[in-house]
C-alpha cells in the first residue's frame, strides 16, 4: 500500500520532506502540495513531485480524496487550524514543531484528538530518532542508575537579525524541552533563566548567551546553556549524571586529523546536517503508522507539554533569576 501524502507548506523543510518521501523512503508518495506562495508549491511539483496536484488552500488539500495523510510544514501560526482539520477528517497528520504557537492552541489539538480515541498526530521532535540520543537513552535506562543531574548545551554558530531572545526558547530550547522529558521519563515543575556576560557578537536586542535551569517532578536538576552566536559551529551537548555513573551524548562521527602540528576534528555548522538521518527515520515511522490509519512517535501531548514548558521559560526570561512554576492538567488516557 502506498500512502498518498499532502504537504502543506513548501518552504525549506517542506521541500526537504517532499524530497525524502519521493526519493529516499518507500511506502508513500507526495500527491498534493500547497503553499501561501503558489510559485513555491509549483516549483516543488516541477522538481520533486511531478504527479502531485497543487491546491489553493490547505483546507482543500486536507479534504481531497487524493490525500491519505497530511504533512504540516507551514508557518507555526497556521499549525493549529491545519492539524485540527486533519483530525476532523480522520487523516494521520505529521506536524513540524511547534504543534501550535500557544499552549492553549496545543491543548485544543490534544482535546480534539483525545475525543476521537485514536492517535492521529505526530509532532516533529526528530531528536528522539537520532542514533546518538537513542544510544544515550539505552544507557540512562540500564547502566547509570537513577538520573540526578543533566548538563546540556545548544550552540549555534550565528543567527539572523530577526532572531529574538524569546526565540532562544520557542525555536531553540524547544528540542531540549522535549528530549529531556523523553530521556528522563519525567515532567518539569519549575524553570529559571539567568543571563551571563553577553557576547559582543549578538545583534542589538538579543540577549545571548543564556542559561535555563529546570527541575523535574522527580527532583532532577537540569542546566542548559543556549548560545546562538558561539562562532565556532553547531554543537549539541548533553551529559546525564546518575547514581552509578554518567553518560555523554556522542558527538557526530568525524575524522580526527593530524596536520600542521595540530590534532584536528571537523565540526558541523548546520543543524540540518547534524540531524539529517533522524529526519529519514522519523518520517519512515510516520509512513508506517499512517498505513494503519494512525500516528507514532512524539504525540500531541508532548507538543502541548513543550508549549507549556516553553511559556514558563519565557516568563522566567522576563524576570531573570526568578523561579517560575510549571503545572500540567491530567494527561488524557489516549497518551498514557
Amino acid at each position: 500500500m502506498t500512502i498518498r501524502v499532502g504537504v502543506i507548506g513548501t518552504g525549506a523543510i517542506g521541500r526537504d520532506h517532499a524530497r525524502r518521501i519521493n526519493q529516499v523512503l518507500s511506502g508513500a508518495q507526495v500527491t498534493a502540495l500547497t503553499d501561501v506562495n503558489a510559485a513555491a508549491a509549483e516549483a516543488v511539483k516541477a522538481e520533486i513531485a511531478p504527479d502531485a496536484q497543487v491546491f489553493e488552500t490547505g483546507a482543500e488539500l486536507i479534504q481531497s480524496d487524493a490525500v491519505d495523510a497530511v504533512l504540516v510544514t507551514s508557518s507555526g501560526f497556521t499549525h493549529e487550524d491545519y492539524v485540527l482539520a486533519a483530525i476532523a477528517a480522520g487523516k494521520p497528520c505529521f506536524c513540524e514543531k511547534p504543534l501550535a504557537t500557544t499552549a492553549d492552541a496545543a491543548k485544543r489539538i490534544v482535546d480534539a484528538e483525545a475525543a476521537t480515541g485514536k492517535r492521529l498526530v505526530q509532532v516533529g521532535f526528530m531528536r528522539r530518532y537520532d542514533t546518538g540520543y537513542r544510544m544515550l537513552k539505552r544507557v540512562v535506562d540500564t547502566e547509570i542508575g537513577r538520573p540526578l543531574m543533566v548538563h546540556a548545551a545548544h550552540r549555534n554558530q550565528s543567527v539572523a537579525l530577526s532572531y529574538s531572545t524569546q526565540m532562544a526558547i520557542h525555536d531553540t530550547l524547544i528540542h531540549e524541552l522535549d528530549i529531556f522529558r523523553w530521556l528522563l521519563e519525567d515532567d518539569y515543575v519549575s524553570a529559571q533563566v539567568v543571563f551571563p556576560r553577553a557576547t559582543p557578537h549578538a545583534h542589538e536586542g538579543l540577549r545571548d548567551p543564556q542559561m535555563v535551569l529546570l527541575e523535574t517532578a522527580g527532583g532532577v536538576r537540569i542546566d542548559v546553556e543556549i548560545f546562538v552566536n558561539c562562532r565556532y559551529g553547531y554543537d549539541i551537548q548533553c551529559q546525564i549524571v546518575g547514581e552509578e555513573g554518567l553518560a555523554n551524548l556522542p558527538d557526530p562521527m568525524a575524522i580526527a586529523m593530524r596536520k600542521d602540528a595540530r590534532l584536528q576534528t571537523a565540526l558541523l555548522t548546520d543543524w540540518k546536517d547534524r540531524f539529517i538521518d533522524s529526519y529519514d527515520v522519523e518520517l519512515a515511522d510516520f509512513i508506517k503508522a499512517a498505513a494503519n490509519g494512525t500516528a507514532a512517535g512524539p504525540t500531541s501531548w508532548d507538543g502541548y507539554v513543550a508549549a507549556v514548558s516553553a511559556d514558563a521559560c519565557v516568563a522566567a526570561q522576563e524576570a531573570p533569576g526568578s523561579i517560575v512554576p510549571i503545572s500540567l492538567p491530567a494527561r488524557p488516557a489516549l497518551y498514557g
